[in-house]
Order: structure tokens, then C-alpha cells, then sequence
């Protein structure tokens, strides 16, 4: 399967990377015979979403073969016809995590339904976060309801976003699912729901890496980054960064995974004051390695670039890979 990326903003990308999707679980598995439109697709962006059903209500809804879902609540599935391979994305606010309990499932698992939470995302094979970035080995990432033994009914992401893919094939069977978001004081990978705003990431004294992932083309400006004991202006794309085991980097490219992105730059040596940077790549991401030794911390903002400035930014080749990939 192959699909053509038109258009150069996230919001286009995504529609045809979901609908390229491909779970790597045994044999790949594609959506197809989904009637989801674009505005349903993008709609879990718009935070007035978040407030269209009072808290003290559950919000219920059905749940289609492609979803995405941004609010806590509900969600049933029911096959009218049968569906080989679905797939939900769920997303919160940075400083939450997500659960996914079922509820009332009734499918074949012997015939060959499943229905398998991920933690993270899954895109045309590619994962967020990467698997050098979350603290999890990759198989147990997977919670599969049909695993032999008694069912595995509940979930945790351990970031702000999470997917559930399924196949039910049985006309009139069925499953609920139910969402709920819980605070997370130390977030550590991240997917911007906005293509603008502030973020200030830490890791106190833990040997992990931490991404912040911004899916559309953006301006950033870094105001602060501290790294232990260092204390003056930043080196930029030093071979010493990778050495010294705290740094930060600037990734860039058109995929969620990322291992795979190429560097921007890397900052290894504390500093306060502004820098800026646009990038017009797809997704552009923050990313923080830590040895554990020392409190590290970034702060920056960013922005959407506008048509002109991505055109500028094509045509000065500035940043050449991202419109190539």
C-alpha cells in the first residue's frame, strides 16, 4: 500500500499516514472500509471539543474502525459488517496519562478478533515514543484482551497518548471502552495537541531520555536549558554533546519515531537567553538524554509557521530533508 503526501501541514499528513497504518503484530494489517472524514479526523485538535459535556456526566459516543479521541468517556464499538483492521488514537494534555479499560467485550478471540492496546502510537510501522526513548521494552507495550489465560481488561499509557487496533469480523459483536486521563506530575514524552504554546521539560537525576513532539512545521525559541553543573553559552552540533550524556537535541523529519528523525542541532552546555530556530519540517521534536547525575531542564516555545515563511525556508534549502522524505 502506498499513498501520495500532498499537502505539507500535519493535519494532511495524518489523514493518509492513518489510513497508510500498519500494526506490527504478525502479519501487517491496513484500515480500509472506514467512512471517516477529515474534519471528524482532525476534530480531537480543537479544545472546545474538551468542553462540550459537563464532568460530572459520562460522555458516551460510538466508536468507529478509525477514531480519534481526545475526551475522557465511553466508546462502543459494534460491527455492522465485518472489520479486519481498526484503529483508535487517544491523546490528552501533556501532563496526563491515559487508561483504557473494556467493558462488555464480545468478540471471537478464537476466530481471529483481538483487540490490543498500545502504549504510544503506531504509524505506517513507525512508533512513538521510539523505543530508545520509552522506558518499556517493546513487547510489553502490547496489552492484548485475547492472550491466553484469563483477559487483560485495563491499561496505561505512560505518556499523553495511546492506541487501541482491533479486528472484529462477527456481525452484532461488540466492546466498550472506557477512557480516563490521570495527572502525571514528571511527563516525559510528549506529543503537542497545539501547534503553539510553552513547555518546560525536566528529568531530576533519572538516566532516561524525554522527547516533546511537535507535529507541524514550527518557530521555537529555547529561553532556558540547564544541564548539571555546566553554566555557560551553548555548543551547537559538537561531536562532544553525545559524550558528555546530557544534552539536548533538535530533530527534525516527516515520521512520529524518533530514532529516525535527522538532528537539527544538539546543545550541550547550559545557558539563559533566547535562541530561535524555524523548522519546517513535519514533526520537529525537543529531545533531552540524561546520564541521571544532575537536575536537567528546557524551556522554549513555539509557533506555527505561516505558508510564506515554509516557502522561504523551501527555497533557501535550508532545511532540504524534510521536504524530500
Amino acid at each position: 500500500l502506498r499513498c501520495a503526501v500532498m499537502e505539507r501541514t500535519f493535519r494532511e499528513q495524518l489523514f493518509f499516514l492513518v489510513l497508510c497504518l500498519s500494526v506490527p503484530k504478525g502479519d501487517s494489517r491496513y484500515i480500509q472500509n472506514n467512512e471517516i472524514s477529515r474534519d471528524e479526523l482532525y476534530s480531537f485538535f480543537n479544545s472546545e471539543l474538551k468542553r462540550e459535556t459537563p464532568e460530572q456526566l459520562m460522555y458516551r459516543r460510538p466508536l468507529r474502525c478509525l477514531d480519534m479521541v481526545a475526551v475522557e468517556g465511553q466508546f462502543t464499538f459494534t460491527v455492522e459488517h465485518p472489520q479486519l483492521s481498526c484503529a483508535a488514537f487517544f491523546m490528552s494534555e501533556p501532563t496526563e496519562v491515559i487508561s483504557v479499560d473494556l467493558d462488555s467485550v464480545d468478540i471471537d478471540c478464537r476466530g481471529g478478533d483481538f483487540i490490543t492496546v498500545f502504549d504510544g502510537w503506531v504509524m505506517k510501522g513507525e512508533k512513538f515514543p521510539s523505543s530508545q526513548d520509552h522506558p518499556l521494552p517493546l513487547h510489553e507495550r502490547y496489552v492484548d484482551y485475547c492472550d491466553a489465560g484469563s483477559p487483560r481488561r485495563s491499561a496505561r499509557s505512560s505518556q499523553n497518548v495511546a492506541m487501541v487496533f482491533f479486528r472484529v469480523r462477527g456481525t452484532g459483536s461488540s466492546f466498550t471502552l472506557t477512557v480516563r486521563k490521570h495527572a502525571n506530575p514528571l511527563p516525559c514524552n510528549v506529543i503537542s495537541q497545539s501547534p503553539e504554546g510553552t513547555y518546560t521539560m525536566v528529568i531530576p537525576q533519572q538516566h532516561r531520555n524525554c522527547s516533546f513532539s511537535i507535529i507541524y512545521p514550527v518557530a521555537i525559541d529555547i529561553s532556558e536549558f540547564s544541564l548539571g553543573h555546566y553554566n555557560n553559552f551553548p555548543k551547537r552540533s559538537t561531536p562532544g554533546c553525545a559524550e558528555s550524556g546530557d544534552f539536548v537535541q533538535l530533530l527534525g523529519g516527516n515520521g512520529i519515531d524518533t530514532s529516525k528523525l535527522l538532528p537539527i542541532t544538539d546543545l550541550c552546555v547550559s545557558f539563559t537567553g533566547p535562541t530561535h530556530m524555524k523548522i519546517g519540517c513535519d514533526n520537529t521534536v525537543v529531545r533531552m538524554v540524561s546520564s541521571g547525575k544532575f537536575v536537567n531542564r528546557v524551556s522554549f516555545s513555539y509557533r506555527l509557521l505561516d505558508s510564506q515563511e515554509v516557502q522561504t525556508i523551501k527555497l533557501n534549502n535550508v532545511e532540504d530533508f524534510c521536504f524530500n522524505n
